[in-house]
């Protein structure tokens, strides 16, 4: 189900939020760095989150969200997440076993770059028959049983499942217009 390759660029990236989690990084970039990752997410939440860039701590953080400049590397898509959600990226990350008895919750408000909307492992997301690519967007992680009745057709209008059939499935919630 999960290609080799998909393994090998997403478990890194997860393992290097985890790495150095007390440790503070200054750089030229980093105030930029904190901006875009503060994008991610309602003033309310990012401005009292945690900044994290690779596995480095650029602010410490007073409330329980961690936002950071990118997803994936490079790919300029910040999100804010509560711990919920850093440990799915951490399942998802190290191929474990996820579940959740409570709900977790992500902001994109810059929207992402596109992924399968089934495979988080798709080789080559872009050419996946389920390409999305999301405008800004709420994620919600729910316990599964609360999923039963919720579409995973992101074409259908409203909120949808994404990787539906994967310990990773979560709400999908658009907020704006995709590109």
């Amino acid at each position: 189900m999960f290609s080799k390759s998909s393994a090998i660029f997403i478990t890194p990236l997860i393992s290097l939020y985890f790495l150095a989690a007390s440790q503070v990084v200054y750089s030229d970039d980093a105030s930029a760095l904190i901006d875009r990752a503060r994008s991610a997410a309602p003033s309310l939440v990012s401005e009292d989150a945690t900044i994290m860039y690779r596995g480095e701590v650029l602010v410490e953080g007073k409330n329980k969200w961690i936002c950071m400049p990118e997803t994936f590397p490079d790919d300029n898509m910040p999100m804010c997440n509560d711990a919920i959600w850093m440990q799915m990226m951490k399942a998802v990350g190290e191929k474990a076993p996820f579940s959740s008895s409570v709900f977790g919750f992500s902001y994109m408000l810059e929207g992402d770059g596109g992924v399968s909307n089934s495979d988080p492992y798709h080789p080559d997301h872009m050419s996946a028959d389920d390409y999305i690519k999301e405008g800004p967007h709420l994620m919600i992680i729910v316990p599964r049983e609360m999923l039963k009745g919720i579409t995973d057709d992101p074409h259908a209008g409203g909120p949808y499942v994404m990787w539906k059939d994967t310990p990773y499935a979560h709400i999908m919630v658009p907020l704006g217009d995709r590109e």
